[in-house]
């Protein structure tokens, strides 16, 4: 007998919840991404602030796909989907599904600001992580010989637009970076020429948290020397300044976007009705419309709830990914799946050492508590346990020496330089 072929397009969050929960069901699943590993990307921002290696936040899909029965990987940039014919069309080939589960996750959203989208930093990639610490670094290194004060306060100075989770964990740890280890890697660098601007168009950060974490977070970050403005909107960027609306210009080699998600290229070339973001629109059960056996689910699928569309975090992919696949499960079952409810546990942000802001079936927490609730959620949801070990290390050397081991400059000088 001839197994269905259940295809998940995207090993992020969903896609990799879903490939579990099918894995040894009597399905042959097949894990499709353009990268072969599982990226944590909620850490990124550490890899680009130094704090960790790249390999600690990542882990190979074939060495889960050769423990879970029934499944496989293929590597492979997926460019399209026939959904009448039931094929996946990737650059170089294509091949049928009976089941598709689309989890292609997103990319970073710049408004159709080609000046943004050409002079700034984002954190989706692994690459763009190295990228963004060997920048940091350069900076730094023609700080050092620069006479010139005010092209040296130009190097660095660092604007970071964006006051979610994102943006105000990259603030804070990239803050911690230069006061705590390149300030003594670079004495000829006072830490008074050196800016962290936090930048945010709503008239307070972390919109999603109660009103007093909102506030505590503004404090820790103002108290740690970054410098946060609040209803300030980034119009235009171009070598070496950034242009805010109102007319002030800020004058800085780095830019860090945090701003906007929107979906993965992907959903515009499926030919399916789209809503904000270009997020696909589905049904109750996370299938397309005519299409009861092609799911799309995370970043990609929207959906909403309560009045509200999902918002675009791995907790709600997750979720997603386990019930596109039990939802496949009951079709093959001969019923109708059920539709998809999210069950909100919560959020948190870091904003440095021993701060974080959390909340949790009605419970807030701040300052070394949701430190440490954060750090430990972290390190149960990386996959492996030599990353998680590698990361334990890493955050346990830090915190008590103040150190950061990895100070490496990779690759070239960078060209926003």
């Amino acid at each position: 007998m001839v197994m269905k072929r259940v295809v998940i397009v995207g090993m992020g969050f969903g896609g990799l919840s879903a490939a579990k929960e099918l894995a040894g069901r009597g399905l042959e699943v097949v894990m499709v991404d353009r990268h072969n590993y599982h990226l944590f990307q909620p850490l990124l921002y550490q890899v680009a602030t130094a704090g960790l290696e790249q390999e600690s936040i990542a882990y190979p899909v074939r060495a889960l796909a050769r423990r879970w029965q029934g499944a496989a990987f293929r590597m492979g940039e997926v460019i399209g989907v026939d959904l009448a014919g039931r094929h996946l069309i990737l650059a170089d080939g294509e091949f049928s599904y009976d089941y598709l589960i689309l989890a292609a996750g997103s990319r970073t959203n710049f408004f159709g600001m080609e000046g943004i989208e050409r002079h700034a930093f984002d954190l989706k990639r692994l690459s763009h992580a190295e990228e963004m610490r060997n920048h940091i670094l350069t900076l730094f290194e023609k700080a050092g010989r620069e006479p010139d004060p005010a092209r040296r306060g130009a190097l660095v100075t660092f604007v970071v637009v964006g006051g979610g989770p994102t943006g105000v964990e990259f603030a804070g740890a990239l803050r911690e970076l230069v006061v705590h280890v390149l300030s003594r890697d670079y004495p000829e660098v006072r830490t008074a020429e050196t800016r962290i601007i936090l930048l945010e168009a709503a008239s307070s950060l972390l919109t999603a948290m109660p009103d007093e974490l909102r506030a505590y977070a503004l404090r820790k970050l103002r108290a740690m020397g970054v410098e946060v403005k609040l209803e300030t909107r980034v119009i235009d960027a171009r070598d070496g300044h950034v242009f805010l609306h109102g007319g002030e210009v800020i004058e800085s080699h780095t830019l860090f976007w945090s701003a906007g998600v929107a979906a993965a290229e992907l959903a515009d070339r499926l030919g399916v009705p789209q809503a904000g973001g270009g997020r696909v629109t589905v049904r109750a059960a996370l299938s397309l419309d005519g299409h009861p056996e092609a799911f799309v689910i995370g970043d990609m699928a929207h959906l909403v709830q309560d009045g509200a569309v999902l918002p675009m975090m791995a907790p709600v992919a997750t979720q997603q990914g386990r019930h596109a696949a039990r939802a496949i499960l009951a079709l093959e079952r001969g019923e109708q799946p059920p539709p998809f409810r999210y069950h909100d546990k919560g959020a948190m942000a870091t904003i440095g050492r021993s701060a974080a802001v959390a909340v949790s079936h009605g419970f807030r927490f701040r300052g070394y508590l949701a430190w440490l609730v954060w750090l430990l959620l972290h390190l149960y949801y990386l996959i492996g346990f030599r990353n998680r070990l590698l990361v334990l290390m890493n955050w346990a050397y830090y915190y008590f020496s103040h150190e950061r081991q990895v100070r490496l400059i990779t690759g070239e000088t960078d060209r926003r330089i």
